[in-house]
């Protein structure tokens, strides 16, 4: 909106997060392919992506909100052709990397991981060259952390007491500790963001694409930022797989493969190199072609 970025809107996994929980498509794509403007207190963390009913939907509104936009000074330019050619080709003889846990990690719902590993048997039945791999990096929390805390204080700091006070309480105390960070903390967690970028780079190049769950988990409570009796104070640490992704600018996106017993949906995440945003929906669409993704909505 015009009065400026909602802190919440670009957490690491804005569009993938909720498309995994309510099982519908996502993608969150490379930095700068969508213009952005006004520009995000969260600087190149925020990414601005479709929530649609599936893959086809998402090329199709990609060709029309990735044109150009001159007040976005870190804008990509117009792609050289339209997100829906090549959409049907399949993924025969790409070469997928299944990260089902990020090397043990990662606690994963046992009916998320049964889900996301039948999608990934199908990706490999489509002729996908499917190995179990995990990328070369630790949880990078803390320098997420570091960025998103700095962004967030820097989105309320124009607000009073009084306003401050209307705050959720844990958004109002991650802008406390935003607000307490030095220049140095934060160079310093661009340099780690720097290392896993070159770390998922050189993985790239033995993998066209990365899959893992979206999300360890399916959907709880309403109004908690983390479930209850999880451990987790913070929404970072049930997001373990997205907002690395937001950190290495790289596109990835949510397709949802199944329900729990609950019915409540699991959602399979697809990452690519940088630029390779058609690459990720041409596997998505793939899935969706395979009749291996999409659920049904829940009956009223």
């Amino acid at each position: 909106g015009r009065g400026g970025p909602d802190p919440r809107r670009h957490r690491g996994g804005s569009v993938r997060i909720p498309a995994a929980f309510c099982g519908v498509f996502a993608l969150k794509p490379t930095y700068g392919r969508v213009p952005l403007y006004p520009a995000s207190a969260f600087g190149t963390l925020a990414h601005i992506g479709p929530m649609t009913l599936d893959a086809r939907d998402a090329a199709l509104m990609m060709d029309v909100i990735s044109g150009s936009d001159a007040r976005d000074w870190s804008q990509l330019g117009p792609v050289a052709e339209s997100f829906r050619t090549g959409l049907d080709e399949g993924v025969r003889g790409l070469r997928v990397a299944y990260s089902p846990t990020f090397g043990g990690q990662v606690a994963v719902d046992p009916a998320v991981a049964a889900a996301v590993r039948a999608g990934v048997e199908r990706l490999a039945a489509l002729g996908a060259w499917v190995s179990e791999d995990d990328p070369d990096f630790t949880d990078p929390v803390d320098a997420f952390h570091t960025l998103w805390f700095s962004g967030a204080a820097r989105v309320v700091q124009p607000l009073g007491p009084e306003a401050r006070a209307l705050l959720d309480p844990g958004l109002r105390e991650v802008c406390g500790q935003g607000a307490r960070y030095s220049a140095l903390d934060y160079l310093a967690a661009v340099d780690t963001r720097m290392e896993l970028g070159r770390r998922m780079g050189r993985f790239h190049e033995r993998y066209d694409l990365l899959v893992t769950p979206t999300l360890p988990i399916t959907a709880f409570e309403a109004g908690l930022e983390a479930p209850k009796g999880s451990g987790h104070r913070r929404w970072t640490g049930w997001t373990p797989f997205t907002y690395p992704f937001n950190l290495t600018q790289q596109p990835a996106a949510s397709v949802p493969v199944g329900t729990d017993a609950r019915g409540l949906p699991v959602g399979l995440q697809i990452v690519g190199p940088r630029h390779a945003d058609a690459l990720v929906l041409r596997a998505a669409h793939a899935l969706y072609a395979a009749g291996a993704a999409g659920i049904a909505p829940p009956a009223l």
